[in-house]
């Protein structure tokens, strides 16, 4: 039951184009929101064309060991937000929260579901790609390694 009030709190937020993570909207939210809400990050890198701002160590953010802004230089707008939780979250919690596995026959219910899926090195992960969220699993296959938060365009 704990976990379930983590996840609640970690990750609250209502339906919209993108899913929010702590008030921070992946295509909507801009760069100086993020430092409004969090103050200084740990670290602001550049990767890829993209900055980096990173919060870890003395400056994590509540309910986590690190999380990760991708923002685009141009626009200044929030991509994408990686969040890798402190506390274990079960699978079980995740579709508790954001909804079951999509059913085998292809025709997705009215409320979000997921679709398993591997990645290129054989990593699990959900896709919730109408919400825009991809949650990578730990190796068990049973625990959250990191929470993915971008557009729903992004996710597909």
């Amino acid at each position: 039951m704990k976990t379930i009030a983590i996840v609640a709190v970690l990750l609250a937020s209502a339906p919209a184009v993108a899913k929010p993570w702590q008030g921070i909207e992946p295509g909507q939210s801009k760069k100086e929101q993020i430092t409004q809400k969090f103050g200084e990050p740990s670290r602001v890198v550049t990767a890829e064309g993209k900055e980096i701002i990173a919060y870890f160590d003395q400056k994590a953010i509540k309910g986590t060991k690190q999380v990760q802004f991708k923002v685009d230089p141009g626009t200044q707008l929030v991509e994408r937000i990686d969040v890798f939780p402190g506390p274990v979250i079960d699978k079980e919690s995740v579709e508790g929260t954001y909804g079951p596995l999509c059913p085998a026959s292809g025709k997705a219910p009215p409320s979000p579901c997921y679709v398993k899926k591997l990645t290129d090195d054989f990593r699990t992960y959900m896709l919730y790609s109408r919400l825009g969220l991809a949650v990578f699993l730990n190796e068990d296959g049973k625990t959250v390694h990191s929470f993915i938060f971008t557009t729903q365009q992004a996710a597909k």
